[in-house]
């Protein structure tokens, strides 16, 4: 068993960055798998990306080279540094833990999720 807390969302210009972080009860943080995704208004929650337990690093297409995910086992925490941000990747942020390494980009391959933490971006 493991619970999430997200934290870290807000309203921020375009253009400007957020750092999302996704605490970890339990002490077993190491052997799972992260994700990190996305549900804007009216629209299916999406991937955003993962981080497996063996630091397998995957993000959706839309968020390449702008967003990074990093995890840190000591902390029981891992990260989602949101740079150049657009209106479009205004949603709730949910982060999710995994025991699997494989198909990490699906909503089903997760058991565990966050609340979520809501991303605005103003234009």
């Amino acid at each position: 068993q493991v619970q999430l807390v997200e934290s870290g969302g807000g309203l921020v210009q375009a253009g400007g960055s957020l750092r999302l972080s996704c605490a970890a009860s339990g002490r077993t943080f190491s052997s799972y798998s992260m994700g990190w995704f996305r549900q804007a208004s009216g629209l299916e929650r999406e991937f955003v990306a993962a981080i497996s337990w063996s630091n397998n690093i995957y993000y959706a297409d839309s968020v390449k080279g702008r967003f990074t995910i990093s995890r840190d086992n000591a902390k029981n925490t891992a990260y989602l540094q949101m740079n150049s941000l657009k209106p479009e990747d205004t949603a709730v942020y949910y982060c999710a833990a995994t025991k699997t390494i494989i198909l990490l980009t699906r909503k089903s391959s997760y058991g565990y999720w966050g609340q979520g933490t809501q991303v605005t971006v103003s234009s």
